[in-house]
């Protein structure tokens, strides 16, 4: 959502201390994923824009940034592991970076529609708007990516041009890229693995490949039955897990810890 890791870091910690200062606002109406969700994205849409937000890039000038300066050829580090990891910082900066280009609102649909996968009666709720205009949002912040991924990233089209490894000296030019302080890439594995996740992406439906693309990045998690349990701890409020009513749970890539948050902010 705000792409800086240092914006996201202190966007984290204020929406953390909001959970826990509005714990009486919590009325087990839903599940508490679902209500602190809902105070993230509260948070998220009256933040103040931060460093990347406030240059108001649109989706033709992003277009314009990447095609400038592409190597001719893709350069190589000095070993494998190395390259790896530079591949995934431009890889992961470029597709935050793109996803600036969306306002906030539609930005938030698709982060929770696509991203996380959530039903959409429970983003709907999440962001208080009927379902038929969160339908209607994720549904043109889904077309805009697409068209985007489709028409200039060689990582979805390999028809096009651009492709990370063409943009790394570019990219340290400018000093978006310093290889002694990466902000995305700290994974080695998944860095190392990502050419084999590319090769399942290109075989999906074209309609997919950019919401798996998004998927490849490794959400950070939060176990929330630790974290209600701490919260009672700190606060000595009781809270509970389990709704008062029918709860709507992700998809299945939360099948394995479906209590879990992901701060994918």
């Amino acid at each position: 959502m705000l792409w800086h890791p240092e914006d996201a870091r202190d966007a984290t910690q204020e929406i953390l201390i909001r959970i826990i200062t509005h714990l009486g606002s919590f009325r087990f109406e839903s599940s508490f994923q679902t209500w602190a969700y809902h105070v993230a994205c509260n948070h998220l849409r009256t933040l103040r824009k931060l460093r990347m937000e406030r240059m108001e890039m649109t989706f033709e000038q992003f277009a314009d940034d990447l095609a400038e300066g592409l190597a001719a050829e893709e350069s190589a580090g000095s070993n494998a592991v190395e390259r790896a990891l530079l591949l995934e910082e431009v890889k992961i900066g470029c597709t935050l970076g793109m996803l600036l280009c969306l306002s906030r609102e539609l930005r938030l649909a698709f982060v929770l529609g696509d991203v996380l996968e959530l039903d959409g009666v429970e983003a709907a709720a999440i962001l208080e708007v009927s379902p038929a205009t969160f339908r209607k949002r994720l549904s043109r912040a889904r077309a805009t990516v697409i068209s985007f991924t489709r028409s200039h990233c060689g990582l979805i089209n390999p028809e096009n041009p651009c492709r990370c490894s063409r943009r790394i000296n570019r990219a340290r030019e400018l000093g978006r890229l310093d290889p002694q302080n990466l902000f995305f890439a700290h994974d080695r594995q998944q860095a190392v693995r990502f050419p084999a996740v590319l090769r399942h992406i290109r075989e999906l439906d074209e309609s997919r490949r950019a919401v798996a693309l998004y998927q490849s990045h490794t959400p950070q998690t939060v176990d929330l039955t630790a974290f209600v349990r701490q919260l009672r701890v700190m606060t000595g409020v009781v809270i509970g897990i389990e709704p008062t009513k029918p709860d709507y749970t992700p998809h299945s890539r939360s099948a394995s810890n479906p209590i879990a948050i992901r701060l994918t902010i």
